[in-house]
């Protein structure tokens, strides 16, 4: 069994229990703490005793023994669980470390991450060191095991083999299985699929779906086919069919889909006041959404909405462990858990002034605590730099398709016709037509085609952030379109927009080329700079990031630019094939 199954070894455990007979001080104790206890829905009074990373003792006795132990008196505050995010998709301009450094300062100390990049982009080996160095962090994370790519790839039966799946979900930290994007194809009779759900079922790990707007029909063929839980209600209807039908409702507050007010409205007005089968998620937001706030922006918005308190802190920590069998451990101020605990100046205020970590304070009375985490040796994980040893040409840049790609919104594409002449080195900026490439990031392929309302005035646009890990170019100018590929390059990776021959603006992405190194608060105005610049170039959707994303994504529809080719999302095919270079 791997070495991390049990988190206490014995000798530590037998520690814990000594703590109680006052053999061995306690770490920190937590006087007149009011606390709320998850299990009865009450807040309670206690003296807390926590030793290193766990919580020993929770009642109205004193440690007969406490030196060297940090006394807190707690009187004049509230104390709740740390904050569960069960939905992240850690990579999204951020790390995981970033984003749970900043998440943590604000009470979110336990994750539950997405591993599709870590899949398509490592080997099992790497990408297995790095989960368990991210988890060495003051913050707790744990994974996923995706069933599929999320986008057509040439070497997808290697990628996801029943050796790989069964591997991920005999990992301790992988505490389910999906977001199963590919549930049209379980439905449809696959039986890998099946079987790997199954895989996940023996072991008590849940299934997620993505099931936007989905029937009864549907929902109940996917509850008896093993999935557990959704997170894509997108009002109070389709959240108490779930729930009627057995499923856990993970209820979403994302930059694309800020459904969770209108969600919590509709559930408080339907009379159905039955919240313990739900959780918040944020569903992997882009970096500048999360000014206002993580789990304790959700916790607000439900306050708002007039879901009562303990039921919002409930739903934002114990039913999430709840679901994950992980309730022995997290969600809740009792022995035995993990030490993770926010302390509130009020019941109604979920913004904590101070938290607690795997029993290591972040944040000390509104001030963040640095040491909680170093400096993480990122090229020591496997995350260097990006290195091209390939140059991009005008050869390249040769645009002869006849059906381009027009975005409907951020996310969703449809197939269009083109319309203007697009045989020169320039579009016009009377139109919101612009080159679109796929190029391969070793150089052996690349996709070309047209890409309607991405903007009418970015003249070159290159970013090796996508779906896939390799890079976007958009633009109207081709030598623009070169200029920018180059300085990504010399960047090692990132997101470049070039305009008149000089880089406009810049977000540098060393790790891999898809993620930043630096905080979650620079990376916000890096990405809001970038925002703005495109905002008034013509970008007239919400979110570019996510439009990137989700180019190669093919759980949406219609048409997708994918390693493959362009590719017909609802009849499965490749209707033109990348070209090999």
């Amino acid at each position: 069994m791997h070495e991390q199954a049990y988190r206490w070894k014995n000798k530590k455990i037998r520690e814990q229990v000594a703590v109680i007979d006052g053999k061995q001080a306690p770490t920190l104790v937590l006087t007149n703490a009011t606390y709320l206890n998850v299990q009865l829905k009450s807040w309670m009074t206690a003296n807390i005793w926590v030793y290193e990373d766990r919580i020993v003792y929770v009642g109205d006795q004193l440690p007969t023994n406490t030196e060297n132990t940090e006394m807190v008196n707690c009187s004049t505050q509230f104390l709740v669980p740390g904050y569960i995010e069960p939905h992240v998709h850690p990579f999204q301009l951020y790390n995981p470390l970033s984003f749970a450094q900043y998440a943590s300062k604000l009470g979110t100390t336990t994750f539950v991450n997405d591993n599709l990049m870590l899949t398509l982009q490592m080997t099992k080996k790497k990408a297995f060191s790095f989960i368990e160095e991210m988890n060495k962090s003051a913050a707790t994370m744990y994974w996923w095991c995706r069933f599929d790519a999320q986008t057509e790839i040439k070497n997808e039966d290697e990628i996801f083999s029943t050796r790989n799946i069964k591997s991920w979900l005999d990992h301790p930290l992988v505490m389910q299985g999906g977001e199963l994007t590919s549930w049209p194809k379980l439905m449809a009779g696959d039986d890998l699929i099946l079987h790997w759900v199954q895989e996940a079922n023996a072991r008590r790990k849940p299934v997620e779906g993505h099931f936007p707007g989905a029937s009864e029909k549907t929902l109940t063929k996917m509850q008896l086919l093993g999935i557990h839980s959704d997170h894509e209600a997108m009002n109070g209807a389709d959240v108490i069919k779930r729930i009627s039908q057995g499923y856990h409702a993970s209820l979403r507050y994302s930059s694309i889909r800020p459904d969770l007010p209108l969600i919590l409205e509709e559930l408080e007005a339907s009379g159905i006041k039955y919240y313990d089968q739900t959780f918040f998620n944020t569903d992997g937001s882009t970096p500048s959404f999360y000014e206002s706030g993580i789990m304790n922006r959700t916790i607000s918005i439900a306050l708002d909405k007039g879901v009562p308190a303990i039921e919002a802190y409930r739903m934002a920590s114990y039913n999430a462990a709840k679901h994950f069998s992980m309730d022995k451990m997290h969600g809740s101020i009792a022995p035995g858990r993990i030490a993770n605990i926010n302390f509130l100046k009020a019941k109604e205020e979920p913004t904590p002034v101070s938290v607690l970590s795997k029993g290591v304070w972040v944040t000390r009375d509104n001030e963040p605590v640095k040491e909680a985490f170093p400096a993480q040796d990122w090229p020591a994980l496997g995350l260097e730099p990006m290195k091209l040893g390939w140059e991009l040409s005008m050869d390249d840049l040769q645009f002869s398709m006849a059906l381009g790609m027009e975005m409907v919104n951020e996310v969703i594409i449809k197939p269009y016709t083109i319309s203007v002449d697009v045989s020169g080195d320039s579009l016009s900026t009377a139109h919101d037509q612009s080159y679109l490439m796929l190029i391969d990031r070793k150089g052996k392929w690349r996709v070309n085609t047209i890409l309607k309302g991405f903007g009418s005035h970015v003249q070159g646009f290159a970013s090796s952030y996508s779906n896939t890990g390799d890079i976007v170019l958009i633009g109207k100018d081709k030598d623009a379109m070169l200029k920018a590929f180059q300085h990504m390059k010399e960047l090692g990776g990132g997101m470049v927009l070039v305009e008149d021959g000089e880089v406009i603006c810049d977000i540098p992405l060393p790790l891999a080329g898809g993620l930043s190194d630096c905080s979650m608060e620079d990376l916000m105005k890096q990405e809001t700079e970038l925002r703005n610049q495109l905002f008034e170039r013509g970008y007239s959707f919400n979110d570019p990031i996510y439009t990137l994303l989700f180019l190669s994504s093919t759980h949406l529809p219609y048409i997708r630019i994918t390693p493959r080719g362009i590719y017909d999302v609802m009849n499965k095919t490749v209707l033109f094939p990348s070209i090999m270079r």
